[in-house]
């Protein structure tokens, strides 16, 4: 079977990773791909957003299955797209439908369908301009910290914690009536503040079975102690330490088939993965985010994990079949350690010359914002490379990724040393 894998991250790269190693695969094509997906498939000079130039090369390669990494095009209805056009109906499409993929398009939409499920999240509003002075008034009943989200896609970035409450009204301004975050921000969902500790788990679902892949941990903060601003993921870890078989029942039972039966219940199809971003309050989960496509970095510890065919799950998924499908999970623990450009995730500079990938051993190298020319490696975005490793816990995988990232080099270079710290 032809696949074409839609994205250009450290994702999107190891899935091509573990897809190229199946038996069952035939073609292997990434759009647009980076330097590391080349390695193990055909890179595409085609945008994730470009509709007409992912159908001509779905019909030049004869490709079976689409599988969309990235959120964007999924809220743009890529899915749709297809299922719209006589000539793509049956290729099958692994990413939700437009409709479902408001899970993660609108905070607003998922917050709804949360309440209407009774899956639990935090209590909340949400506001646009025309009553941004409601806006102020609820974060004066609130408590601090005050938590601020744009309702819209802004790139993992959109969301505000703060203690002051003049502050807090200040970003609600900034968001709202000057649109900070662009059309995301166009309405904000205040939250209440929720204290725990975060973690995520992922499922893959054709809309009525669905199958558990590894959780996750991953560090979103750019600075040491998760300080600083929010980037797209510093570092993860696979499983967490703290999610035991209580909890993890307790995350089904409460969060995964809620929502998948809520799914089904307000007509929903669903074929693709679910990311549920949760946090642990007085040991129970409750739902921070949906995302309707894998996490990056966390796909970068969660995909090595899996020991079976990733296209059998595939098939399994095209043919609506995963209640009967199984899944083996590698018993040991993967960390992630990402590289980033200097300045991220503020203004950076690219194209500098990476050297330093053919040392590294015991640890795998996905690319994230890579790019060749005639003869190097460069950076060509703000995270870089992931270095992923596995251990008999996390403590021993992460020294593998730090030995590891020790030897990859390019100016500017920067990294959290302490992923892990809080476990």
């Amino acid at each position: 079977m032809n696949v074409l894998i839609i994205g250009s991250g450290g994702r999107e790269h190891a899935i091509a990773w573990k897809l190229a190693q199946s038996e069952k695969l035939g073609a292997l094509f990434i759009a647009p791909g980076n330097a590391g997906t080349s390695e193990v498939g055909s890179n595409l000079n085609i945008g994730v957003s470009d509709f007409l130039g992912i159908k001509k090369a779905v019909l030049d390669h004869e490709i079976e299955l689409v599988l969309v990494g990235p959120e964007v095009p999924l809220v743009e209805g890529i899915h749709d797209f297809f299922l719209a056009d006589e000539l793509l109906k049956d290729v099958t499409v692994i990413g939700p439908e437009k409709l479902a993929a408001q899970l993660e398009g609108s905070k607003e939409f998922a917050k709804e369908f949360m309440m209407r499920h009774q899956i639990p999240t935090a209590a909340y509003r949400s506001f646009t301009k025309q009553n941004v002075d409601a806006g102020f008034a609820f974060l004066e009943k609130l408590t601090p910290p005050y938590v601020l989200k744009a309702d819209g896609l802004a790139a993992g970035k959109g969301v505000v914690i703060l203690n002051d409450l003049q502050e807090a009204k200040d970003e609600l301004t900034a968001m709202l009536t000057n649109e900070k975050f662009g059309k995301a921000s166009r309405k904000v969902v205040i939250e209440e503040f929720l204290d725990g500790i975060e973690m995520s788990c992922f499922i893959l679902t054709d809309g009525k079975g669905y199958v558990n892949l590894p959780n996750a941990k991953d560090y979103k903060r750019i600075g040491e102690g998760d300080k600083g601003l929010n980037t797209g993921g510093m570092g993860a870890i696979s499983p967490v330490p703290f999610a035991d078989e209580i909890y993890l029942k307790k995350i089904e039972d409460r969060v995964i088939r809620p929502t998948v039966e809520g799914l089904k219940k307000d007509g929903i199809p669903y074929k693709g993965f679910i990311f549920f971003g949760l946090i642990r309050v007085n040991n129970e989960p409750m739902v921070i985010e949906y995302n309707c496509r894998m996490g990056d970095p966390e796909t970068e510890v969660v995909i090595p994990r899996i020991k079976s065919d990733l296209m059998d799950l595939f098939i399994a998924t095209a043919k609506n079949d995963l209640e009967n499908a199984t899944i083996e999970i590698d018993d040991r623990s993967a960390t992630t350690v990402m590289l980033v450009s200097g300045g991220y995730p503020e203004a950076y500079e690219k194209n500098k010359e990476i050297t330093g990938i053919e040392k590294v051993n015991n640890s795998l190298v996905f690319h994230a914002g890579t790019t060749m020319n005639e003869q190097n490696l460069l950076t060509n975005g703000g995270r870089v490379i992931a270095v992923t490793s596995y251990g008999r816990d996390f403590k021993e995988a992460l020294e593998a990724s730090y030995k590891n990232v020790a030897k990859i080099q390019f100016e500017g270079k920067n990294f959290r040393t302490d992923i892990g710290f809080d476990l």
